[in-house]
């Protein structure tokens, strides 16, 4: 694999990698996996080569970089890019002037792995589109 993860403007190519993985298997409506916000998001897109096979979004609050809509194709899955689009995206937010802290909402089986990368659970169990989620935050040093 020779994998790049970089800022794109290509939304196009990272509403369809999001469209296969939150809406195609995890049934969640398309009215509620896309939203205005994405509007003005920072958009991360991964390649192997030339091939999309994931992407987030950062979404820049006050002083916080809400990390959301992240996804890996599942033949990318167990390799690892999931924690380097992570990564990538607390990368961008140590870098953005202002920012103290990377949120995140994270669905309930993913908490371990946000917690590997340095997040924190904190408040209550909620529902998104039908999926249990948890918030989770990083102070940034």
């Amino acid at each position: 694999m020779s994998i790049t993860i970089a800022e794109t403007r290509d939304f196009a190519t990272c509403l369809a990698l999001r469209h296969t993985v939150f809406v195609k298997e995890q049934g969640v409506p398309v009215a509620e996996e896309q939203d205005a916000f994405d509007a003005v998001a920072t958009h991360l897109l991964a390649q192997d080569g030339s091939t999309p096979v994931g992407t987030a979004r950062i979404l820049f609050q006050g002083d916080v970089a809400k990390v959301g809509r992240v996804c890996v194709l599942q033949s990318a899955r167990g390799t690892g890019l999931g924690a380097d689009v992570i990564r990538a995206a607390i990368e961008i937010a140590q870098k953005t002037p202002g920012i103290a802290r990377v949120k995140l909402g994270a669905q309930i089986h993913a908490l371990g792995f946000y917690t590997k990368l340095g997040f924190q659970a904190f408040g209550p169990i909620y529902d998104d589109a039908g999926i249990d989620h948890r918030d989770m935050v990083l102070e940034l040093a």
